[in-house]
């Protein structure tokens, strides 16, 4: 089985969105220190980041990004296209040692190509978008037991972490921040399909706009995307960004396939020898992402090592010791 046109089609979309996505992560941290050198920070609570051209332009980079991900999932299954969010990680990574200075070791790279290969195999087998000819069949699909729980369980957690452990420990763990935007982020993505999907329907004649199960997934849509920009600012604003980015992309992408194959069950046309690639090709992300994680500051102190683009110090006398 083949990669059919509709699945080539969420690719090109998902990869460009990667792109975008990954570069306004830099601009906007860019545009989070220099506002938080002139009013209050974003992980104080400030709004400062408002006022800051960088921040706007990275937001406007996250925006278009977000438009072609919104379009991608249209057009191919969200266990297809939320893995190559790896590529953002990618792109954030370098661009922070460039712009940011945050130095990337050569494990840092290592962790990079291992989230492509991992990616890489979940796109070669991944199953069909399945063929759904009316939002109502999206709630249906939404409206059933197994994703209600899960829908109550992801409130659940957000609630506690926002109310209990953010004040506590949201700057001293990235985990809290991360969590809050990932949770939300699964069912934004599940509301982005049926949006995304009741758009193509409608281009292709079958207006989806009059039926209200389509703006109540709309009104989920912006809810989720909100929560998710304000915590992700704070994230940003406290923690080194090649570590923000690929936490949040594993955390996110995990809950994501999971939401996905409760509501879609993307998994009910596959063969045991598909499924287990899949797994096989997001275990290797998650290695790819914790190479990153353990290996954020190596470049930052003395060592034996040398960091991956590493520029030399004129001052510097090798004979010190």
């Amino acid at each position: 089985m083949g990669i059919s046109i509709d699945n080539v089609r969420g690719l090109i979309l998902a990869v460009s969105s990667s792109v975008f996505i990954g570069s306004s992560f830099i601009i906007k941290k860019k545009g989070l220190i220099k506002s938080g050198t002139n009013g209050v920070r974003a992980a104080s609570g400030g709004y400062s980041y408002l006022y800051e051209p960088w921040w706007w332009a990275g937001m406007i980079m996250m925006i278009v990004g977000e438009i072609a991900n919104f379009a991608a999932y249209a057009y191919a299954p969200a266990i297809l296209v939320t893995p190559l969010g790896a590529l953002s990680i990618i792109f954030s990574a370098v661009l922070a040692h460039f712009i940011l200075k945050e130095n990337l070791h050569i494990f840092g790279v290592l962790g990079c190509v291992l989230c492509v290969v991992g990616s890489t195999s979940i796109v070669l087998h991944a199953p069909q978008e399945k063929d759904i000819e009316s939002v109502k069949q999206v709630w249906t699909l939404a409206t059933e037991p197994g994703f209600l729980v899960y829908t109550f369980v992801v409130v659940i957690l957000v609630a506690v972490l926002i109310f209990r452990y953010i004040p506590r420990y949201g700057k001293t763990h990235l985990i809290v921040y991360v969590g809050v935007c990932s949770l939300m982020g699964s069912l934004t993505v599940m509301s982005v399909k049926a949006v995304s999907i009741a758009l193509k329907l409608t281009f292709s004649g079958m207006n989806q706009f009059i039926y209200f199960q389509t703006w109540i997934f709309t009104v989920i849509v912006i809810f989720c995307c909100l929560m998710q920009i304000n915590y992700l600012n704070k994230a940003l604003d406290t923690f080194n960004t090649a570590v923000v980015s690929p936490v949040y992309y594993v955390m996110f992408t995990s809950l994501t396939i999971l939401a996905s194959m409760i509501m879609f069950k993307d998994w009910a046309s596959q063969n045991a020898s598909q499924i287990v690639t899949e797994l096989c090709g997001f275990v290797t992300i998650l290695s790819g992402t914790f190479l990153l994680h353990k290996t954020k500051d190596m470049g930052n102190y003395p060592t034996t090592e040398t960091p991956v683009f590493s520029s030399p110090h004129p001052n510097q006398n090798p004979n010190n010791g």
